[in-house]
């Protein structure tokens, strides 16, 4: 266990770091959001970017990890959604924002960060994976269900537009593309900007942790309890044991890979599901819920790399 606590310390005491900072006046919220803006838009685009192109894309994309990632995804997704729906009666917008909650890891945030110091350098093919599944499969289901249960709301066609429109302009999309373009022709940035790249590329991990710890600033918990405890649940718990599960039933030949599913799977939801939920009136759940599981996730990750490094991974 002790190996454990030397890798995920380290990552929780950088989350302290900019919890602290922020909350002594140090460094301000706007500031914060700076920094995040300067990761997302970037750090982790440069991330992917060197890790696609530095590979044959051949070695690089794995479709049964995809399978396995976006399957698990899409089950708790719907797992959330059909749960806060049927048995605690909530609106399709609001059970489709909670099932996001319990779907869509902070894999740039932290999941890579930890998946870094766990695997080495196969975190970043993982990491690129995943986005691919987090933005082009769980996003714009969670999104179109939370547009279908607004009264009022567009046409599926204005919908799905619209989701094409947003992804046009992510720049880790744009990344995957231009990383797997690169490739897959052999091509190399010459050195000098290969290099900007990799400083760029180097400080996603540390600048994102400290983002982390300062946007929990100023949540606030109370009153929600139970129900911000079954979406922290969802993710740190129940997404995790889908990955294992389909696992089960796909074979994932690289064990890094394997690793990389469980470990990605079970880190708390995105720190922008805040702002998602805001667009639906949900933003004071997501806020807490984004708190209650970030600090769970110091008990909970622990447990999980120590389970998935006890032994082989499953599959």
């Amino acid at each position: 266990m002790l190996p454990i606590l030397a890798i995920v310390l380290p990552i929780f005491l950088l989350i302290g770091t900019g919890y602290f900072a922020t909350r002594q006046g140090i460094i301000t919220p706007d500031q914060v959001r700076g920094l995040g803006r300067f990761v997302i838009t970037f750090a982790l685009p440069a991330l992917v970017f060197r890790a696609l192109s530095q590979r044959p894309l051949a070695e690089i994309f794995d479709g049964s990890y995809l399978a396995v990632y976006a399957l698990a995804s899409v089950a708790a997704l719907l797992g959330g959604f059909v749960w806060f729906r049927a048995v605690r009666r909530q609106g399709i917008t609001e059970s489709a924002i909670r099932g996001l909650g319990m779907a869509a890891s902070n894999s740039g945030f932290i999941g890579y960060p930890v998946a870094a110091q766990f695997l080495g350098a196969p975190a970043a093919i993982a990491l690129a994976l995943t986005m691919i599944v987090e933005n082009l499969v769980v996003l714009p289901i969670a999104l179109a269900l939370a547009e279908a249960g607004r009264s009022g709301h567009p046409g599926a066609g204005r919908i799905a537009r619209g989701i094409v429109v947003n992804l046009a302009r992510t720049p880790l999309i744009l990344a995957i593309l231009a990383g797997g373009a690169f490739g897959l022709a052999g091509l190399h940035l010459p050195a000098p900007l290969a290099k900007a790249v990799g400083m760029i590329a180097d400080a996603s991990a540390p600048v994102a942790l400290f983002t982390i710890g300062g946007t929990l600033v100023g949540l606030r918990v109370a009153g929600i309890v139970g129900e911000i405890a079954q979406i922290s649940i969802g993710k740190l718990v129940l997404h995790p044991l889908a990955a294992i599960g389909f696992l089960q039933l796909i074979p994932v030949p690289d064990p890094d890979l394997r690793r990389a599913a469980i470990v990605l799977a079970c880190i708390p939801m995105f720190s922008v599901y805040p702002i998602l939920g805001g667009r639906y009136g949900q933003e004071k759940v997501c806020a807490a819920a984004l708190l209650v599981a970030t600090t769970a996730s110091f008990v909970t990750i622990p447990i999980v790399l120590w389970l998935v490094g006890a032994g082989h991974a499953p599959g």
